[in-house]
């Protein structure tokens, strides 16, 4: 059946179609009409260099053109009612269909995952309570709305499980909610930094924070789930019940008033970068003048004409440095470390009006798009990241690739210095690249070269009235002190009180050798209890941190439909040490084999004790093929049916 066309959408079309990803286009054409020829090598596109969207595929312009013509006749008939030829690929053809795409070899284990990406998961489903078999007065506690308690209270909802979101701010976001600094945004195309069963029309390729905050709001009003959510409302401490099998959870509205919500699981959505962290220097809390962590930046604050001091020079200071340097009198950078940027070409530029349309309107344009990205942002630095042990130049690189990276960064270094070369001594990193998370240069290094802007490389020793006085004596005053420091990711959930079985304090669990967690996910002695953004799980060789939290999700979904069909009325599940142990065991060597335990580097992902505890050693396919092979096995099950009677333990094998 045909329907009368559109013929402004078909104008608009013809309009886009010059401007289309090429690669992305030819899979929309092998999902609408279902010929494999588009497969065939005469549209091989080529290898993607650097971080660029590589829109010709590489491909002769006549072919390009053919591509879009055969995709205007595609979609001329798809929109006059005609369906998808192939709506459902094998995971096979998923990954040919990846390898053509992207001009690369593409490990067979990614067709699984990107169907799940694409859609074509069923356990990826939103709605899915005709799955859950939930008891009466089953609850479920998500600590925090952030990007991962947003993601699972849509997911506890479409399964139809109760559950209330505890959130200490007065709005969903999290880290994009808190951070107002000048110059916020994304790292991370928000193409991918956005949920797959949630897509936006984005205004520019990386977004600020006010658009990317304003997208998790509309999604928490798109899927209904802020009437779930109990704002302005803090978690002070969650005690495990062993009896009742349930969490004691208290927690504190904003004017005083506590109580103790019983939750038969709780997951912990408290992120890994949500506690700031404040250096230890003498005097800091009596600077004369405003003084504040970034991510406490204060409502109106006119830095016009001031002097303003930056403590630190990571992600947010590389962000807010360049954003106000022309509006102050001056700012004097103290930097402890350099960081390496890779350059960032599409910063602040807008998505154009054609690309919009492909992305909002065309049938699988955005989801291929998405993958791409996934692609070019994530795995494919992982291999580069492992350290060769007969290298010879390991003071500056790990290996032959990574030190060609080097290379690359030094020269687009100079070339942004221009005549100001004195300066490479300041800005230039003396550890490998990638030894820290890359970040994105948004005008660090051009900034560096005005006027106003002086790096300092001697340590602070104290601050004194309106100044920081370093470590030779040097006075800087200055007339506002901002704090770049970063969080305490190694102290994970520091922010409240968590007892699990026989009275243990997680503190007293992890301060000896640091946060350690089964898949990031569970830890032993805490049962029912469940983590999203958990120890060695942060993306230290890049990628989309929201795609890592939905799997994560999907794997606590797993956890508790499984044991709700085992248990009916009450369950308890807590991960079996011996898993727990290999597991961690098995990140650790991981990770003494990459950058991040290379001789001599200091990054925020290790603890006091070298052991590194926030970055996973894994491929992003390798991490989501472990939560979807794991299971109730690698758990101790005990089933109970009311409080009145003891729980009753499942023996499982290994």
């Amino acid at each position: 059946m045909t329907s009368k066309p559109d013929t402004q959408w078909l104008a608009q079309l013809d309009a886009a179609l010059p401007a289309a990803n090429v690669p992305t286009l030819l899979m929309v054409l092998l999902h609408l009409t279902g010929d494999r020829k588009w497969l065939s090598e005469r549209y091989q596109c080529t290898h993607i260099r650097g971080i660029d969207d590589h829109d010709s595929g590489g491909l002769p312009p006549e072919v390009q053109q053919e591509v879009r013509t055969a995709a205007r006749e595609a979609l001329h008939a798809w929109k006059a009612g005609q369906p998808a030829a192939l709506p459902d690929p094998g995971i096979d053809e998923l990954v040919e269909m990846m390898r053509r795409s992207v001009g690369e070899e593409v490990p067979a284990s990614y067709g699984p995952m990107v169907g799940a990406w694409l859609g074509l998961d069923p356990a990826f489903r939103i709605d899915q309570a005709d799955a859950y078999r939930v008891p009466a007065g089953f609850h479920v506690v998500v600590i925090g709305a952030g990007v991962a308690g947003l993601c699972a209270s849509i997911r506890l909802q479409g399964a139809g499980i109760p559950h209330t979101v505890i959130e200490k701010n007065g709005e969903v976001g999290g880290t994009w909610y808190e951070n107002r600094y000048p110059g916020a945004g994304v790292d991370t195309p928000n193409h991918i930094y956005s949920y797959s069963f949630a897509r936006a029309d984005w205004s520019r390729y990386f977004a600020l924070r006010e658009e990317i905050q304003a997208y998790f709001v509309e999604v928490s009003h798109r899927f209904n789930v802020r009437r779930h959510i109990r704002f302005h409302t803090s978690v002070e401490s969650a005690v495990y019940d062993e009896r009742a099998m349930r969490w004691a959870v208290r927690v504190t509205e904003a004017g005083g008033k506590s109580e103790v919500i019983a939750a038969n699981v709780v997951i912990s959505a408290v992120g890994l970068l949500n506690v700031p962290k404040m250096p230890a220097i003498p005097g800091l809390d009596t600077f004369d003048g405003p003084c504040f962590h970034s991510a406490r930046w204060p409502e109106g604050l006119d830095v016009r004409g001031k002097r303003v001091a930056v403590i630190g020079n990571g992600a947010s200071a590389m962000q807010i440095v360049p954003a106000i340097a022309p509006l102050v009198a001056s700012i004097t950078v103290f930097q402890r470390s350099r960081q390496w940027a890779a350059p960032f070409e599409r910063f602040q530029k807008p998505v154009p009006e054609a690309a919009r349309f492909l992305l909002r309107e065309v049938p699988y344009y955005q989801p291929w798009y998405r993958q791409r990205l996934a692609w070019i942002f994530n795995d494919r630095i992982h291999a580069s990241l492992q350290v060769d042990p007969q290298w010879a130049h390991p003071q500056r690189s790990i290996n032959h690739r990574n030190d060609k990276h080097r290379e690359f960064f030094v020269d687009y270094v100079r070339k942004e210095l221009g005549e100001r070369q004195d300066l490479l001594q300041d800005v230039l990193p003396d550890y490998p690249p990638f030894g820290k998370r890359m970040l994105m240069d948004n005008g660090w290094f051009r900034t560096a070269t005005r006027d106003n802007v002086r790096i300092v490389n001697t340590g602070i020793g104290k601050v004194d009235g309106n100044a920081v006085v370093t470590a030779d004596g040097t006075r800087h005053e200055v007339d506002i002190l901002v704090v770049c420091t970063g969080f305490d990711a190694v102290n994970l959930l520091s922010s409240f009180r968590l007892v699990g079985r026989g009275g243990r304090n997680v503190r007293d669990h992890w301060d000896a050798h640091g946060a350690q967690a089964y898949l990031g996910v569970a830890t032993p002695g805490f049962p029912n209890f469940f983590m999203l953004a958990g120890p060695n799980t942060a993306l230290g060789h890049g990628g989309s941190v929201v795609a890592l939290l939905e799997t994560q999700v999907q794997y606590v979904m797993s956890l508790l439909k499984a044991a709700l069909d085992e248990a009916g009325d009450g369950f308890e599940v807590e991960v079996r040490q011996d898993v727990h142990d290999r597991y961690n065991a098995r990140v650790q060597e991981a990770h003494g084999r990459m950058i991040w335990t290379h001789k001599g580097m200091s990054n925020w992902y290790r603890n006091a004790q070298g052991r590194v505890v926030a970055p996973t050693p894994f491929r992003n396919d390798d991490y989501w093929h472990m939560t979807r092979n794991s299971g109730l096995k690698d758990f101790m099950v005990r089933l109970g049916r009311d409080e009145d009677t003891e729980p009753q333990a499942v023996e499982r094998a290994a």
